[in-house]
């Protein structure tokens, strides 16, 4: 009779215990979701760049360098590193050029900057190329610079057409298809949460192309943009 009383008392920890541990685990997603919830409401007292002022640096650039990608490029980081002082935020001005596949999209990708909360890369390809856009926990302006971007979502009969000059802007949480048709290039600025946008650029190189070398650089260089942005103070 004690031998079988010992052994309910045996039965009955284990499943106490795991109640507990469960119990601990709900606390604390709990206190994440609430501290994550609330940086999410004051994450814009971090953005620097204005969109207002990136589409009026896009049509600038076209106009300074009319078929001339290399130099509206230029135009636009010689003018952000006059307008955005070095000590409230980090630019990089060494033009390192990756590809990027993502969404089953492919071109090449220049990261101008890159923070917790926003990047401005310049995107593209002189072949063309279309995909999925991923669904991100940020806004993303994509700036026409060179060339034409359609997208659509299930529903439109019709294409949008975005030209030079225009700005395709995808709220987060939204997902089109899109086409850079023929070559097209753009300034693609994005504010949001950027840490949580990587999975979906680094997929492809790891679940198809298998291009390690350029996964490494993307890394490489985000990292280091990001960490550079922290040392000023710009989260």
């Amino acid at each position: 009779m004690a031998f079988t009383k010992k052994s309910t008392k045996t039965r009955a920890e284990p499943s106490h215990n795991c109640f507990l541990t469960w119990a601990k685990r709900i606390g604390v997603l709990s206190v994440l979701v609430v501290i994550f919830g609330w940086l999410d409401t004051i994450k814009d007292r971090w953005y620097v760049f204005d969109p207002a002022f990136l589409h009026e640096l896009q049509v600038a650039a076209i106009a300074a360098s009319p078929n001339d990608t290399a130099g509206m490029i230029s135009h636009i980081v010689a003018n952000l590193t006059e307008t955005y002082p070095s000590k409230n935020i980090h630019l990089n001005t060494h033009q390192d050029w990756v590809f990027n596949n993502a969404g089953g999209a492919m071109g090449a990708m220049y990261i101008i900057h890159a923070s917790i909360t926003e990047y401005l890369i310049i995107f593209g390809t002189p072949l063309g190329t279309e995909g999925h856009t991923g669904i991100h926990t940020a806004d993303d302006y994509f700036h026409i610079l060179v060339g034409e971007q359609w997208a659509f979502q299930p529903g439109q009969l019709e294409m949008e057409r975005y030209t030079p000059g225009m700005v395709h802007l995808m709220p987060r949480g939204v997902a089109k298809q899109y086409k850079m048709h023929e070559g097209c290039w753009a300034m693609e600025y994005a504010r949001g949460w950027i840490p949580l946008m990587l999975p979906f650029g680094f997929a492809d190189a790891l679940t198809s192309t298998l291009d390690i070398p350029t996964l490494y650089n993307t890394v490489r260089i985000t990292g280091r943009e990001i960490l550079l942005n922290l040392l000023v103070g710009k989260i």
